[in-house]
């Protein structure tokens, strides 16, 4: 299990997405928990500092953008190397040097595909840098 006792922070509002993430995530072992609009997200790793990445969707439906929240994180005490994937289907032109600015570690487009979101979160939790990569299926 490449994920095996990973704990991940994810924060996104939509329901399905949150479904893929869970099959993809914990099938490879991980131990994830969820913030659904980011209003608790900083007041939760305030007072816990166990977790090995975070997940941000940008886009979120009220308060604060994943920018905003990344770069709120980044100043918490203990989340200064944790890595951090912004996953958007935000244009990456516009969304890729942001997140870079903004203190992410990786960009992960939407749509997330269940069969290859664990291989590219272990990626980079293993030091991989991420910030595009086309996550279509190959047919052929």
């Amino acid at each position: 299990m490449k994920l095996l006792n990973k704990r991940i922070f994810i924060v996104e509002d939509n329901t399905l997405n949150r479904l893929v993430y869970r099959v993809a995530l914990e099938t490879a072992g991980a131990h994830i928990e969820f913030d659904q609009q980011g209003r608790e997200t900083i007041s939760r790793l305030r007072h816990r500092h166990c977790f090995d990445l975070i997940i941000l969707d940008l886009m979120l439906p009220y308060g604060k953008s994943g920018f905003e929240l990344c770069v709120e994180i980044r100043h918490l005490n203990g989340y200064q190397t944790i890595p951090i994937v912004a996953v958007s289907a935000a244009e990456a032109t516009y969304a890729v040097p942001k997140a870079q600015a903004s203190g992410f570690d990786a960009f992960i487009p939407k749509p997330i595909y269940e069969d290859t979101f664990a291989d590219q979160i272990a990626a980079i939790l293993a030091g991989q840098q991420l910030w595009i990569e086309d996550t279509r299926p190959s047919f052929g």
